[in-house]
């Protein structure tokens, strides 16, 4: 299994990229991060969409689709690792993570997603939720491969 995250906005050096790349260099999966940006000054619904079918086109295919949102459905890290584990048993080659811009992701992103996953209902800002998913990525193999790392 790979993992893709789909991103909006260039990660710059600093604490929350180091958190990141901290996380990441302890997982075994692959872990492609692919950045897109929508320089033009467009209405907000505009840019929403243009980010949106940004995003869309990192997912290869076949790839399960998780996108990040504030709205999303909170989970334990247990049942985050069940699912992702679920994935695994039944042959999923790829699972694509998708995080918005500032603005929240277009209609067609949340659409597309089969699982919207929240970190809780504050406002997170987007460069750190990469940092945190890459934990809750790590958490989640330690919690599948029995590893004491996440304890209940």
């Amino acid at each position: 299994m790979s993992f893709v995250i789909a991103a909006v906005g260039r990660s710059r050096p600093g604490p929350e990229r180091a958190l990141y790349d901290h996380y990441l260099s302890r997982l075994r999966e692959p872990v492609l991060l692919r950045e897109v940006e929508e320089k033009r000054p467009l209405p907000v619904p505009d840019r929403m969409a243009r980010e949106g079918k940004l995003l869309l086109s990192c997912v290869p295919t076949g790839s399960k689709v998780v996108v990040l949102d504030e709205r999303g459905h909170m989970q334990s890290s247990r049942d985050f690792a069940s699912v992702l584990e679920r994935w695994l048993s039944e042959g999923t080659s790829s699972i694509s993570f998708l995080i918005g811009g500032a603005d929240g992701h277009d209609p067609a992103v949340r659409d597309r997603a089969d699982l919207l996953l929240g970190f809780g209902s504050m406002t997170w800002p987007h460069m750190l939720v990469r940092g945190m998913l890459a934990e809750q990525l790590y958490r989640a193999r330690c919690i599948m491969d029995g590893h004491p790392y996440h304890r209940d």
